[in-house]
């Protein structure tokens, strides 16, 4: 059985969007990966970080998911890492209230000797360094590193990560942060300019409006399936990237024609992510309903038409 290895963080979240409100809730970039790559036949672990006030139940839960915690480590007397967001009418855009790196700041990561050779790592949205240091620990190469971050790194550590984007395969950004990166507002220009920095496919993830898949000159366009109700935006990007790693890891094939399935299979999963706060919909969530959205999304997506 083929191996994922992910790298993110293990933390509370506090959220607040027009439909409600929630107190410290299970959140954090490597729970969502996991959670989503859970959905495949495969092995995965994650490296992270929490404290001792982290609740043996959310330990209980990623263990009950089939998830190797013995790269996440717990600080005794630690205070596990902790964000607040209030988001805006759209869902779109998001104020941060309150960040606490508490046990992250010191963060020194981990690989588990069984997953040294792991066949697929993605690196979640942590500083620069601690996704090289991961990297370096790795004892064979696998056979596709996903990094993804975000436009906070490219504002205090962009010499750091571009070291680290000349090391991965693929990277997962939003579409500001393409452009940001990039210094290009067409995303076509911004992948190309991105793909000269290291990576060979970059995905633009462009949330309620879809993700696009770009290899060399190739492109690919996946959309997002309209839903009635969006309560909480959180993770939905990290549930992406860990059904499309998911999906690769459990294919064996980094082919850009699989990735374009990998893409699906990443946005079927992140619509349901967004349909309760926090991570409550992913742990309620079943393989049978995976499926029947998956059949709406190729309804969605395919048609017949005359050239």
């Amino acid at each position: 059985m083929n191996k994922l290895l992910i790298v993110g963080t293990v933390a509370f979240d506090a959220i607040e969007t027009p439909f409600g409100k929630t107190d410290k809730i299970l959140g954090g970039a490597g729970t969502y990966i996991g959670l989503s790559a859970s959905f495949f036949n495969l092995k995965s672990a994650i490296v992270s970080v929490v404290g001792d006030d982290f609740p043996q139940e959310y330990l209980d839960l990623l263990i009950e998911r089939n998830i190797d915690i013995s790269g996440l480590e717990v600080v005794k007397g630690g205070k596990t890492f902790f964000w607040s967001g209030r988001y805006h009418n759209d869902l779109n855009s998001r104020d941060t209230l309150d960040t606490q790196l508490n046990v992250l700041a010191d963060f020194q990561p981990k690989v588990p000797q069984d997953y040294k050779n792991a066949d697929v790592v993605m690196l979640g949205n942590l500083h620069p360094l601690v996704q090289s240091s991961v990297l370096d620990q790795m004892e064979t190469k696998p056979k596709l590193v996903v990094l993804d971050t975000m436009n906070f790194w490219m504002d205090c550590a962009l010499p750091e990560l571009l070291e680290v984007i000349k090391r991965v395969d693929v990277i997962t950004i939003n579409d500001e942060e393409a452009r940001q990166l990039s210094g290009e507002y067409s995303l076509v220009k911004a992948a190309a300019k991105i793909q000269a920095m290291g990576p060979e496919y970059v995905v633009i993830k462009k949330g309620e409006h879809g993700a696009l898949l770009f290899h060399d000159k190739e492109v690919f366009f996946a959309p997002a399936l309209p839903l009635e109700e969006v309560f909480d935006p959180t993770g939905a990007g990290d549930t992406f990237a860990g059904g499309f790693t998911g999906f690769i890891t459990q294919s064996e094939n980094v082919s850009f024609e699989n990735m374009k399935n990998a893409i699906i299979y990443g946005s079927n999963l992140a619509s349901f992510c967004v349909e309760k706060f926090g991570t409550d919909r992913m742990v309620a969530l079943d393989k049978k309903e995976v499926a029947s959205r998956l059949k709406q999304f190729k309804s969605l997506t395919q048609f017949d038409i005359e050239i």
